[in-house]
């Protein structure tokens, strides 16, 4: 199952060559990387995670028979060290409300999901770097955004990873029942439970209009209305761009304002004359991100979180605010001096 080149590698790292073991295993950190936020909803834990990984891999590569690649070699090991995590970690609790000077509408309904994060698209680099297998049901780019991501987290840990194994990656049957040592009657069960779970989850966004390519002209410029019309405090043009179906969610704030009545009732709360906000562009799940800061007196902004934003054709479809504590992983400080800023979202 191994190359001749390979198998040296793998004969020199049972021997304790750590040099030998990294070049084993660098070729594959960032797509385990992803593989463990998909499991998990969260940067931070998918970090934590895969470090688990490869130290649980340095200790057992002794034991590296060479039956399967070292690619599903680690995937194993990921994979029940993420079932591991959801098994013993107390998740994060939904938290309230976190602007004490405005009163927010009622919401439309409480989410399920408050433990989620999303991935920076910088990280994202070289994560597809091997193909998905012939029984891959999605494309990489969808299986990496955060509708896509939310849906899983709904869904028992042990569908989750049969799921993302079939259907993401692309194993056949029978390799996903040896990585999670059960029956291949276990996994078609569990693989059409979690296909129908998350049918009900994604709802209706698989009939959206596709989102424009990242970075083309046509994303830019629908971000760029976002931008003006929330910097301005203009809730009707910031409707305007948005869908019929929008849903607004703010993890771990469990509030979710679905459809435009609601989502205009929020940001006629939030968005008051007076309160001036800038924007730093990023990317985030493959989708456009930026970083909100509201501008204080003395001119200091000062972070409110990073906002995702869902396109379908030339509209919004999503909008996804996530807290302070996800700045680190953007590269985001917390607050930025005053200075000028381009009206169109980047900062100088």
């Amino acid at each position: 199952m191994v190359g001749m080149a390979t198998a040296d590698l793998v004969s020199r790292a049972q021997a304790g060559d750590g040099e030998a073991f990294r070049a084993l295993t660098e070729p594959h950190r960032r797509e385990l990387l992803v593989h463990c936020y998909r499991m998990l909803g969260s940067f931070q834990d998918a970090e934590d995670t895969l470090q688990d990984t490869l130290l649980s891999a340095w200790r057992g590569i002794g034991a590296f028979e060479g039956r399967a690649s070292v690619r599903t070699w680690l995937y194993r090991i990921a994979t029940n060290r993420c079932l591991d995590a959801l098994r013993a970690a107390s998740r994060r609790p939904a938290e309230p409300w976190d602007v004490t000077e405005i009163e927010p509408p009622a919401p439309s309904r409480l989410g399920e999901v408050a433990w989620l994060e999303p991935f920076p698209d910088d990280s994202l680099a070289g994560a597809a770097a091997a193909p998905p297998g012939p029984a891959a049901r999605y494309e990489q780019t969808e299986a990496i955004s955060l509708a896509f991501v939310t849906a899983l987290q709904v869904l028992p840990a042990r569908q989750v990873a049969v799921l993302i194994l079939r259907d993401v990656l692309g194993y056949h049957a029978r390799e996903v029942a040896a990585l999670l040592d059960t029956t291949l009657e276990s996994v078609t069960s569990a693989l059409k439970r979690a296909r129908a779970g998350l049918a009900r989850s994604l709802g209706p966004a698989a009939d959206r209009a596709p989102a424009p390519a990242a970075g083309s002209p046509a994303e830019q410029r629908l971000v760029r209305k976002f931008v003006r019309a929330y910097a301005a405090s203009d809730v009707e043009g910031l409707v305007a761009l948005l869908t019929d179906d929008i849903q607004l969610t703010m993890p771990p704030i469990p509030f979710e304002y679905h459809g435009r009545g609601d989502v205009a009732r929020f940001y006629t709360a939030l968005l008051r004359p007076g309160r001036s906000y800038d924007f730093v562009p990023t990317r985030a799940n493959g989708q456009p991100a930026l970083g909100a800061y509201v501008r204080a007196p003395n001119g200091v902004r000062h972070s409110i979180g990073v906002v995702v934003l869902t396109l379908a054709g030339d509209r919004i479809a999503a909008i996804t605010r996530f807290d302070t504590g996800v700045l680190p992983s953007f590269g985001l400080p917390r607050s930025l001096p005053p200075r000028t800023v381009d009206p169109e979202g980047g900062s100088r």
